[in-house]
């Protein structure tokens, strides 16, 4: 009787929070459009109301991410505004001098307008702007703030989430997104804007700086001065290759850039090429489902390609498919491809960048171990950072001028080679990917070839990454009480193996099966790690940008050679299954 009293009040207090929230948002500033819906959902849809504004949007790993919307949990003009306003204070209070801000934006529905609305905040606060006059890919924003010297940047974008979805990220003049003591300070500001009257949404023109194609120059030299193999590219450039945008910016950066580096025969997907936040050929535009690559693929088999590239919306990550020993199109993982590209990079680059500097790899702690192995084995250090590729640019940042980053990433397709860029970048791995696929045919091999290689070399690891949605209010509560769960029931064993670590990165400890306990370095953050006796990794992690829970399987075991691929493959694939229901049973959610 008690809990069930306690449960109305708290359901009681929500809508009264709700409500008090969506109330503050019908000031002057708001539009009669918005004010409209808002009063609508005030008097007749409190299920609504509640989703909309039982609390604020949040920067996560990747910034500002929501459902297009009214509300303050929805990505609108006045939320952006409002994010946009506590930039624009964080700045006049940290930088002095003149400050100016790029700003770009993707395909998704808004974009353009979502980037003028915060363009107008940053111009009537009195900071100049430098806009791209139409949509380009995230890196070459990154690149902007760096070549612009601007004192930050933004990017309007919900990567390769739903039509539904947009978002913002923040970057800081290093070119790489906000991180602490940054990111808490920007939010610290936007949680003082008390009214949305007290957005400047008036713009000051004279203060915009619209940017045009020609500047697209400066990005294009620099991703060719990053190529090694221009020989093999010249003897291999008519190798057949196909490329997606998915609707995405990448159609306006990446087939320029590989007929600039060489390549004659690349196959653009028709149907795709125009950008389209509805993304209307397919489900997702997200480049780790095969389904969002089939109509590449289909291409590829009828132009007989050696490899297909496809880029999600914001052109920040890249899906790679390429021909197996028989002939068959294969998509590879994040892991493998980020993996592929190490070894590459470290064949072909030695120890020692010509500035006389070391090099270094990185990667995240959801990332395969592979890449450490591989940088290990050639004398380089591989460093290990958090989930989200702005930890990867905060240790180049830390070392620059110490040891030259040459090559790494996150599994979730997102790579980068060197360092003129601070974020992932698709653009630069598609030209990085296609010259390894060169320089494989140049030796009478493929990138099929090379990973297969790279096993013999070092063992099969296999990685896959599982993602529960659980949308809404509820889907906050449910996934925060899975994670609670992991922590009080820790398991004993996974798929019958024994527990023999487990690491928590939100209490910064590692525990072994003895109940030894040591600190762990990296900055906190809500993951657990249960590492198994036969080396296995499993990784639960909340997403910092959409309503799931993501379960990261890695499991190695010793190559019995190319002909058993598949089949060591579908065994590991049952051990995993096995784990997974364990980890999604009943008992673990409560």
């Amino acid at each position: 009787m008690g809990r069930t009293i306690k449960r109305m009040y708290r359901r009681l207090e929500e809508i009264m929070n709700a409500k008090e929230r969506a109330a503050s948002w019908l000031v002057e500033a708001v539009d009669i459009k918005t004010k409209s819906v808002i009063e609508e959902m005030l008097l007749n849809n409190t299920t609504e109301l509640e989703e909309a504004f039982y609390d604020d949007l949040e920067f996560g790993t990747g910034g500002l991410r929501g459902i297009m919307g009214v509300g303050s949990m929805r990505i609108n003009r006045y939320t952006i505004g409002s994010a946009t306003q506590g930039l624009a204070n964080y700045l006049k209070k940290n930088c002095s001098g003149e400050i100016s801000v790029a700003i770009a934006y993707d395909s998704r529905n808004q974009s353009p307008e979502l980037a003028k609305a915060a363009a107008d905040v940053l111009t009537g606060n009195g900071i100049r702007v430098n806009l791209f006059a139409s949509l380009r890919p995230t890196p070459v924003l990154s690149f902007a703030v760096r070549d612009m010297k601007c004192q930050a940047g933004i990017v309007i974008t919900a990567s390769h989430n739903p039509p539904e979805y947009n978002g913002y990220k923040v970057y800081w003049s290093d070119g790489a997104q906000v991180v602490p003591p940054h990111d808490k300070g920007i939010i610290q500001e936007v949680r003082s804007v008390e009214s949305l009257n007290d957005v400047v949404f008036k713009g000051n023109d004279d203060l915009l700086n619209i940017i045009h194609a020609e500047w697209d120059e400066k990005y294009n030299v620099m991703a060719l001065k990053w190529v090694k193999n221009k020989d093999a590219i010249a003897r291999q450039s008519n190798v057949s290759v196909v490329y997606t945008s998915i609707h995405g910016s990448g159609i306006t950066m990446v087939p320029t850039v590989l007929q600039r580096l060489g390549f004659k025969n690349i196959h653009v997907v028709q149907e795709q090429q125009e950008p389209d936040g509805h993304f209307p050929t397919v489900k997702s535009p997200n480049p780790e489902e095969k389904a969002a690559l089939q109509m590449a693929i289909d291409l590829a088999n009828q132009v007989n390609a050696q490899w297909v590239l496809g880029t999600d919306p914001d052109a920040d990550r890249v899906g790679l498919c390429v021909r197996d020993f028989d002939g068959n199109m294969a998509l590879l993982n994040g892991n493998q491809t980020g993996a592929l590209l190490v070894y590459y990079h470290l064949q072909n680059a030695g120890r020692v960048h010509t500035n006389g500097l070391p090099y270094f790899t990185a990667r995240t702690i959801v990332t395969s171990t592979l890449i450490e192995e591989i940088s290990k084995s050639f004398s380089v250090p591989c460093y290990q950072t958090l989930t989200g590729f702005k930890y990867i640019a905060s240790v180049i940042q830390q070392l620059e001028g110490k040891e030259q980053f040459l090559c790494g990433g996150e599994e979730s397709y997102g790579y980068l080679i060197g360092d003129d860029v601070r974020d992932k970048d698709a653009v630069l791995s598609s030209v990085s990917i296609s010259e390894m696929g060169a320089w494989c045919m140049d030796r009478g091999s493929s990138l099929w070839g090379m990973l297969m290689e790279m096993y013999d070399r070092y063992g099969l690891y296999h990685e896959e990454l599982v993602s529960i949605t659980i949308k809404g209010l509820e889907g906050v509560k449910k996934i925060k009480e899975m994670m609670s769960n992991f922590r009080s029931n820790t398991p004993d064993k996974l798929g019958g193996v024994k527990v023999v670590e487990v690491r928590d990165y939100l209490l910064s400890i590692s525990r072994d099966f003895r109940g030894n306990q040591t600190d762990l370095t990296l900055p906190k953050s809500d993951v657990i790690q249960f590492g198994l006796e036969d080396g296995s990794i499993i990784t639960a992690r909340p997403s910092g940008t959409e309503p799931k829970i993501k379960f990261y399987f890695s499991m190695k075991t010793p190559f019995l050679g190319a002909p058993s691929y598949f089949d060591q493959v579908k065994t590991l694939q049952a051990k995993m299954k096995e784990i997974e229901n364990e980890l999604l049973g009943s008992n673990r959610v409560g």
